[in-house]
């Protein structure tokens, strides 16, 4: 018997109705419209997407990167809380940062000028642009962590190794009245901190 609160969804009914669902999207069309879909709410499964995107059920690691992007499809986010939703059901689950890793970055020269592009943990490629921006939050330490929105409301932290990557091709722009630090992609300027501040540190 499930506890109250706990979706009495199992692991292997929500695979078969994820693929159900990834499989009724008309090939070439991408992702699943969960955009579109909204089914009653039936619990939290124990599911946890950790900080350095490691997925975990009842505990224990999803060794199968298959199984990963498979759910990764039907992902959603409302009110700041994150569900995995099918077109007859949706279960919450929990995610301690981000849904996704930004592990991957190139540079490619675009219409605009210079692009990066991002792939992330479950391999899904993302171009930095005025539709998915990068936002940079405060540590406590005192440093920033970049984030790269994927869609809808779903973000990808962007490794510390990348972090540095970004660092090393940023820039001093002035925007609003201020010298800011930033990094620009597709001709699009996203600003990590007062230039100032940037420059005492280095």
């Amino acid at each position: 018997m499930a506890k109250q609160g706990q979706s009495t969804t199992n692991l292997e009914g929500l695979t078969t109705a994820a693929r159900e669902a990834t499989n009724a999207t008309p090939a070439g069309k991408g992702l699943p419209p969960v955009h579109l879909w909204n089914p009653p709410f039936c619990g939290d499964l124990d599911m946890r997407i950790a900080s350095d995107g490691t997925w975990f059920y009842m505990g224990t690691p999803i060794g199968r990167s298959a199984l990963v992007r498979l759910f990764s499809t039907i992902l959603k986010r409302e009110d700041g809380k994150h569900f995995l939703v099918t077109p007859v059901e949706k279960v919450g689950i929990r995610v301690d940062d981000a849904p996704f890793l930004a592990v991957e970055m190139r540079k490619e020269d675009g219409d605009r000028g210079r692009l990066l592009r991002f792939r992330t943990n479950v391999d899904d490629w993302v171009s930095c642009d005025s539709a998915h921006r990068l936002r940079f939050e405060a540590d406590a330490d005192g440093g920033l962590t970049p984030y790269l929105h994927v869609r809808a409301d779903l973000w990808a932290k962007v490794t510390r190794a990348l972090y540095y990557d970004l660092v090393d091709i940023g820039e001093e722009r002035v925007v609003d009245g201020r010298e800011m630090f930033g990094v620009a992609s597709s001709g699009e300027f996203f600003a990590m901190a007062d230039a100032a501040q940037v420059r005492a540190a280095l």
